[in-house]
């Protein structure tokens, strides 16, 4: 089916798909700092690596002044990775796959990197996608920006 074909997603559809991605985010932050903080409590236990006047793992990711941003551009790094690997593999995560939804170009094929950081970079975590009901395309403003667009899927057979 070709992209003229498929009608735009909607405000509903996209909160939706963007719901059930938050919530794969969250897990997946989860494990991604479990992993760091079994890491740092097991050189504290080796005695490679000390707290010195931090409380635990937790206070040195949060307190240290070199730790604390490398840890949080970490747990950044993994959430513009996880939709920056979906948009550019197949126009969809986990989310929109649930909801039937695909972004793409206008001439059908998948999005590149750059407009995948774009429509990240201008989606102010999904608020951009409020602009959707009043754009006669139904797209949203990072759509716009990345030149892309979001179309519901045809149900399988």
């Amino acid at each position: 089916m070709t992209t003229t074909t498929l009608p735009p997603a909607g405000l509903f559809r996209r909160l939706a798909a963007l719901f059930y991605d938050a919530l794969i985010i969250i897990a997946l932050e989860m494990i991604a700092a479990g992993v760091v903080m079994a890491v740092l409590f097991a050189l504290n236990g080796m005695g490679i690596l000390s707290y010195g006047e931090y409380l635990d793992a937790a206070d040195l990711l949060s307190r240290h002044p070199i730790f604390s941003p490398m840890f949080t551009f970490y747990l950044a790094a993994m959430w513009v990775y996880f939709f920056v690997f979906f948009w550019t593999r197949a126009g969809q995560t986990l989310g929109m796959r649930a909801w039937k939804i695909q972004v793409r170009n206008q001439d059908g094929t998948m999005i590149s990197t750059t407009q995948a950081l774009i429509r990240i970079a201008t989606s102010a975590f999904g608020l951009a996608n409020l602009a959707v009901p009043f754009d006669p395309q139904k797209r949203g403003f990072h759509d716009i920006w990345a030149k892309t667009q979001v179309v519901v899927l045809p149900v399988a057979k």
